[in-house]
């Protein structure tokens, strides 16, 4: 009997051994297969957000065309052609002597009828032409807001209103959606040579309407597409007819109020938010 205790310890021992290994093997397949349960081969992975009906919607605005004009972005709304942004390195071409002879600038800002203590946004200042007279037209008491997306012509506008001692100028960086204005702050925006080259035309729009006081204006001052003797690339022209079926949609509540043929190649189509009746 005494000689049999060794190998009946060891076989206890194999069979602990045993035992062991076939628990653990049982126990990772059931592992296993919980995990398949739980997160199957075919789940479906994370999605991005849907869009909004409105931003599909403001998709469909858009159409880009292969066959385009070179002068043109390929990108189409309402059937027009978007052109290509003038660069800040084309602020020179801004600042030529010759420009006031070609469009009367200080004829223009005349035609605008501003007013002591109006403010006024200047979309699309560039280098600031325009801005300087506008600023000198409302005065002191008055305001300009100079917008536009390229920092670098902010910068120039900047440099030039310290050196000539203006103040009542306030530079905005916006954005190709948005002229980061204030709701019912503005008495009249303006663009000059500015619109056609809106990436987001409808968006921007939508935010320029929000900026007027009721009763404010906004004038579109356009190299007139009508007449082929103007000297201004296709792209670059926009008709009264085309400002009219863009600006007129219903979202933005504007009224066409005018349109100023005084200027040697450039029609300014003027709209008008309308006040709001009083509710009896």
């Amino acid at each position: 009997m005494t000689s049999q205790r060794p190998s009946f310890r060891l076989c206890c021992v194999f069979c602990a051994l045993l035992s062991g290994i076939l628990w653990l093997l049982m126990t990772q397949g059931l592992s296993s297969v919980a995990s398949a349960q739980e997160s199957p081969a075919d789940a479906e992975k994370p999605t991005s957000p849907k869009p909004t009906k409105t931003e599909e919607k403001n998709a469909r605005r858009y159409q880009m065309r292969r066959d385009h004009d070179p002068n043109g972005t390929g990108k189409f709304y309402m059937g027009r052609e978007i052109a290509q942004v003038m660069s800040f390195h084309g602020a020179p071409w801004l600042e030529r002597p010759e420009r006031e002879e070609e469009e009367r600038l200080s004829v223009l800002v005349k035609l605008l009828k501003l007013k002591p203590d109006m403010v006024v946004a200047d979309v699309g200042a560039g280098s600031g032409v325009i801005t300087i007279l506008m600023a000198r037209e409302v005065g002191d008491k008055g305001k300009v807001m100079a917008i536009d997306i390229q920092k670098e012509m902010l910068v120039l506008l900047g440099d030039k209103l310290s050196r000539i001692g203006l103040k009542n100028v306030e530079l905005v960086l916006g954005t190709e959606k948005s002229p980061k204005l204030e709701p019912n702050s503005i008495d009249l925006a303006l663009m000059v040579d500015v619109y056609h080259e809106f990436k987001f035309p409808f968006e921007m729009m939508e935010e320029l309407a929000k900026s007027l006081k009721p009763g404010g204006r906004i004038a579109f001052v356009e190299y007139r597409r009508e007449d082929p003797d103007v000297p201004i690339k296709l792209v670059h022209k926009m008709s009264e007819a085309q400002v009219k079926i863009e600006i007129t949609q219903p979202e933005f509540g504007l009224k066409w109020k005018e349109t100023i043929k005084d200027l040697p190649r450039q029609h300014i189509v003027i709209f008008e938010k309308p006040i709001e009746e009083p509710k009896p």
